[in-house]
């Protein structure tokens, strides 16, 4: 039987989230989750149903490295990280988008922990990919040459303090800004100059606080900005001008099966409303912010979208995702955005718990027990399955986030990457 210790470092796929108002500005950046770290790309002309023995597959490699984090498609080019062979470093890859490997460069130190794969999937920006290591290091790397520009140990310069399976957040990047959490006795949340790694601002420690699994948001609100954090006991509000702190939630229910809260999962935002969740119990909660956006309360919680580590979508007024009743069992749920009223929680039969995307006007999951890819209706009513087939590539957990990019499909597993079509 998996130990729940070795459960857990599939954690690391939560990771970053940027989430704008509809009002907001398109951001400049691209990495985890898509355009705005949501779960959602905004694709048109994608199949309605696929051919019964799956999607026609493209190309498929198993050079990738062992990872858990997801491929980032920019320009003509797709980018992902992965560990060496020996799963001591971690390793930054180019391909093109026909599966051809351009160069491969190691970057930074593999967690040293259980499960030592990858995390953190890359923030691109201006030309640069911005990422941090399984150990706590943050990069900068040249795309175009997969040199090394700029390197931060976040250990020895503000006392990181990881959870237990180690760095798991992709950076949050704009104006010229890299933020991470170190969440160190010497800092909690940092600025660092995207040009030259430099602190530019840096929240001061919150004490007893450790790294989670998740990657800070920005938010826009009544015209002003806040970038949203959850870390191992509090969701914060932090000024991305000033770095001062802003708010913090601390009013989670007892949870006594683990000395610290496992928190995975991207937070989704809209018109004001953060809602977040985590699993193993916790349950999920929506929370509102303050007009001047100096705290938070909290509007409603639903025991049943108790998300693990797939991920959850907002589909007009529905949350869709799937929940946690073991580290081997799951149901997939919807709630109803405003009032987190259960709309179902329903088996997969044959399947479990996974990931979750929004492609076009249709979900996409990816199940974490058989590999099972399929596409979903979205339905207020059921879990409705239209199509299915099984990914039969690499090894390990099905844990990375699929992704698609101009009408392709990609999943990873392990060191395993394919394409398929979509139109």
């Amino acid at each position: 039987m998996m130990t729940i210790k070795k459960w857990f470092a599939g954690l690391c796929l939560s990771v970053p989230v940027m989430l704008l108002a509809a009002d907001a500005e398109v951001p400049t950046f691209v990495g985890w989750r898509g355009l705005h770290r949501d779960g959602v790309y905004a694709e048109t002309g994608l199949l309605q149903q696929w051919p019964s023995d799956g999607l026609r597959e493209l190309w498929a490699v198993t050079n990738a490295g062992s990872g858990y984090s997801s491929p980032v498609i920019v320009g003509e080019r797709l980018y992902v990280t992965g560990t060496d062979a020996a799963e001591k470093q971690e390793m930054f890859s180019a391909y093109t988008l026909a599966g051809t490997r351009i160069y491969s460069v190691p970057y930074g130190s593999t967690w040293k922990g259980s499960y030592p794969p990858v995390r953190s999937t890359p923030t691109f920006y201006q030309g640069n990919a911005y990422t941090v290591s399984g150990s706590g290091e943050v990069v900068c790397i040249d795309c175009a040459t997969g040199k090394i520009r700029w390197q931060v140990d976040g250990q020895a310069a503000f006392d990181r303090v990881n959870g237990k399976w180690g760095a798991c957040e992709s950076p949050l990047v704009f104006d010229d800004k890299v933020i991470s959490t170190p969440c160190g006795s010497k800092a909690y949340m940092v600025a660092l100059s995207a040009q030259d790694g430099k602190v530019l601002w840096q929240v001061p420690p919150i004490e007893k606080e450790s790294g989670g699994y998740i990657s800070p948001v920005l938010i826009a609100y009544r015209g002003r900005r806040q970038i949203i954090q959850q870390t191992s006991n509090s969701l914060v509000g932090v000024d991305p001008d000033t770095g001062a702190l802003a708010w913090r939630f601390t009013e989670w229910p007892a949870h006594t099966k683990f000395i610290a809260r496992i928190v995975c999962n991207t937070p989704v935002y809209r018109d004001g409303r953060i809602f977040v969740s985590n699993g193993y119990n916790q349950g999920a909660f929506q929370v509102q912010l303050s007009d001047d956006l100096r705290g938070v309360k909290l509007v409603w919680r639903n025991e049943d979208l108790d998300t693990h580590i797939g991920g959850f979508v907002l589909v007009k007024d529905t949350l869709y995702g799937s929940s946690w009743i073991s580290n081997s069992k799951g149901n997939w749920v919807a709630v109803d955005w405003t009032t987190g009223k259960t709309l179902f929680d329903t088996a997969w039969p044959g399947h479990s718990k996974g990931c979750i995307i929004q492609a076009g006007e249709q979900l996409i999951v990816y199940e974490e027990s058989r590999g099972s890819i399929a596409l979903i209706r979205p339905s207020r009513e059921k879990f409705d399955v239209v199509s299915e087939f099984r990914f039969r590539y690499g090894s390990g957990p099905h844990w990375a986030h699929p992704v698609v990019h101009a009408g392709v499909l990609y999943v990873r597993r392990g060191a395993a990457l394919a394409a398929y079509v979509l139109k």
